[in-house]
């Protein structure tokens, strides 16, 4: 097993938490997370990655062990996320390495490569979109609040905060949900119940419309850069459909697409498939 550290960093008076693992010297890696989750979402996946990788994964603010300062003194935009994010990897001197980027984890990802693409060796998207053509259906409540940020839209995508939604966003789509441990939601359910963590969430559902925005920027990074890209995505995701995956080809056409019959969270059933995938990947 790895020996997984557990530490803390002061980033411009924001404490940023994180895992790592994995030799000093080894090629880098760094996980980012999705919603409304946390490092923890790859639990499983660290020890499998670290005897090859060192592998370092935050907590973004406001969500898991990381800070979560008030609204009123932390806008919750993806821009801010990302310039805390970008700083702790200056903070930690992490200079050059390979981007994991899963659900919010990707629009955080994808502005730090978009400013730096000297210092990302290559990105593996687990159902982290950047196409319009990935979004489903699902989004339309939320594109909603986007359209007319009323308090009545901001309240009817409220349910995406309860618990249950949190359990349906984890086996939505597995075929075999008994796969699917209840430590991933219910460890998320828990940080969701903080006071105040319901209304920062509703501001990013906001603010995910800049990110849609960014498609564009984003796409012509790809374009002009060409790092090397794994897609491996669940294909049964609510969320973020194949489309979006295959679409990467578009912009890089030496991307690699795998898309794994499971729902959003794939790594809580298909840790080892991932795993193995990026180990491939990145040492090619």
């Amino acid at each position: 097993m790895a020996d997984i550290a557990y530490r803390s960093a002061d980033v411009d008076g924001v404490t940023v938490f994180y895992r790592e693992a994995g030799p000093v010297h080894a090629p880098m890696l760094v996980l980012l997370h999705g919603f409304p989750s946390a490092s923890h979402q790859f639990r499983e996946l660290i020890p499998l990655l670290a005897g090859r990788f060192h592998v370092v994964a935050p907590d973004l603010p406001g969500f898991g062990r990381s800070d979560m300062p008030a609204r009123d003194d932390f806008a919750y935009t993806f821009d801010h996320l990302a310039g805390v994010i970008d700083r702790w990897t200056q903070v930690l001197g992490l200079e050059r390495f390979a981007l994991y980027v899963f659900d919010y984890g990707a629009p955080v990802g994808f502005r730090i490569a978009a400013r730096h693409p000297e210092r990302v060796t290559a990105i593996i998207s687990q159902n982290g979109n950047a196409y319009e053509e990935g979004l489903s259906d699902a989004w339309s409540p939320i594109q909603a609040y986007w359209k007319d940020p009323s308090a009545a839209n901001r309240e009817a995508i409220r349910v995406m905060l309860e618990p249950q939604t949190t359990v349906w966003q984890y086996t939505h789509g597995v075929p075999d949900t008994t796969r699917v441990g209840p430590d991933g939601y219910g460890l998320d359910n828990y940080y969701l119940a903080r006071s105040g963590a319901d209304e920062i969430q509703l501001d990013l559902f906001l603010d995910y419309a800049s990110n849609v925005a960014l498609y564009p920027a984003w796409q012509e990074y790809f374009r002009a850069s060409r790092p090397p890209l794994l897609a491996v995505w669940g294909k049964n995701d609510p969320f973020f459909l194949p489309a979006g995956a295959e679409a990467f080809k578009r912009d890089i056409p030496d991307a690699e697409v795998r898309l794994l019959d499971t729902g959003h969270f794939a790594l809580e059933t298909h840790v080892a498939e991932i795993a193995t995938a990026i180990g491939e990947f990145l040492t090619r």
